[in-house]
């Protein structure tokens, strides 16, 4: 039996350091990946929390980022990073109180709700780049709406059962607790989404609009959500214009837009937000910001898919076209395949 030459045993010593390199190296991988999550998640709680009002001695905030960042990890990365936003969710509350046993149902809930959400979505075929209209209410209902129901409940019902929060306050807290995962779904999650593929416009004109739409969306939506005339209305124009020009890459942003300044002037007690109370100052600030958020998703999937298919006619016509012409009597002959 020979004995190995040096060069193989080099050989066979290089790949043992290389396969236990990939087996430390996925890990270390995930673990990155874990943190990067939970801070992104502890920063957009802070962001959130900037925001936020006390209904019955409990924080909650009209839109809370970190939901959308949450689930927007979970569609580009996978089920593994779900530790990070547990993570993420401890070190948010830390930074609002000590941590105590009610902490440990919020958690558990903040986690749960993403999670549901992703698995619901990866179950309908939800695409990432929203070209559809069923991603569009998939995400929607099947993001949004249904799985954040969760989240909500666990807090909630977390803050009642430990009494830091009384049985009449349960339905307040709860809605909005609710409606602001939620709006942090339906507001962050397409543009977190939009922002890994946007370019800029190369076409000079599209550049000239895109910039046009940028400044007069900052300007309307500041007149909007400050003036004390009654014109929130005319976010929509704004809305329908970013999506059916630029689609989900005009409509998200403006979307969010509209729902940080209207959260501001609500906040500030200013513009069409002035002379309500705080039951009343939720619903309308929440109205407007679902209504914001759906119309521009809504419509942006609509013309995405609507173009899509009208390119598919198109390509499917020129074939045809191709195809008659070199069927046709004395039409040139079809070049020989390679």
């Amino acid at each position: 039996m020979s004995r190995p030459t040096p060069a193989r045993r080099l050989l066979s010593d290089a790949v043992v350091r290389t396969e236990r390199w990939r087996r430390w190296r996925r890990p270390a991988e995930v673990l990155v990946l874990i943190l990067v999550v939970a801070v992104a998640y502890y920063l957009g709680g802070r962001i959130g929390l900037r925001q936020s009002v006390t209904v019955d001695d409990a924080q909650v905030t009209p839109l809370w980022p970190p939901t959308g960042i949450a689930l927007t990890a979970l569609l580009w990365l996978g089920p593994r990073i779900w530790p990070g936003i547990s993570l993420g969710t401890y070190l948010a509350i830390e930074r609002i109180s000590d941590f105590d046993l009610s902490d440990v149902g919020i958690i558990a809930g903040n986690t749960l709700a993403p999670v549901c959400a992703y698995l619901m979505l990866r179950r309908v075929d939800f695409r990432l780049e929203m070209d559809r209209l069923r991603d569009a209410l998939a995400l929607v209902f099947l993001g949004g709406l249904l799985p954040m129901l969760i989240s909500s409940t666990a807090g909630t019902c977390s803050l009642v059962l430990t009494g830091d929060l009384p049985w009449s306050g349960f339905w307040p807290v709860w809605s909005a607790w609710w409606a602001g995962d939620a709006m942090g779904v339906l507001v962050l999650t397409p543009l977190l989404l939009v922002l890994r593929r946007a370019r800029l416009p190369r076409d000079d004109y599209r550049l000239v609009e895109a910039s046009a739409l940028t400044v007069t969306s900052v300007i309307v939506s500041l007149v909007a959500t400050r003036s004390h005339l009654s014109v929130l209305f005319l976010v929509f124009p704004l809305l329908i214009w970013a999506a059916v020009r630029f689609q989900l890459a005009g409509s998200a942003p403006c979307a969010l837009l509209i729902s940080v300044l209207a959260i501001s002037a609500a906040n500030d007690h200013v513009g069409p937000f002035v002379d309500y109370g705080l039951l009343e100052l939720m619903v309308n600030l929440q109205a407007l910001n679902g209504a914001a958020a759906l119309t521009g998703l809504l419509l942006s999937a609509l013309v995405t898919e609507q173009n899509n298919v009208r390119l598919r006619i198109e390509q499917v016509c020129e074939d045809l076209a191709e195809l008659v012409e070199h069927l046709a009597p004395g039409g040139r002959p079809r070049p020989p395949e390679r």
